[in-house]
């Protein structure tokens, strides 16, 4: 059997905590801040921990040897 391959775009975009958990960049930052509020560039900085249900789906299927 071939080895599984890590999805490159998920190596770019998730981090897997020592515990297990699944940081990822904030949503909604890349373009049209403009129209943002500066409430909502404010509070989307950093990082943040996807839920438990979204955190599997990635490591099962976009992150196998994480």
């Amino acid at each position: 059997m071939p080895k599984m391959k890590t999805k490159s775009g998920a190596k770019k975009r998730f981090k897997v905590t020592g515990t297990g958990k699944v940081m990822v960049a904030q949503a909604g930052k890349r373009h049209g801040m403009i129209k943002r509020t500066n409430k909502f560039i404010r509070q989307a900085r950093g990082t943040m921990v996807l839920s438990d249900q979204d955190a599997r789906i990635i490591k099962k299927h976009f992150l196998p040897n994480a």
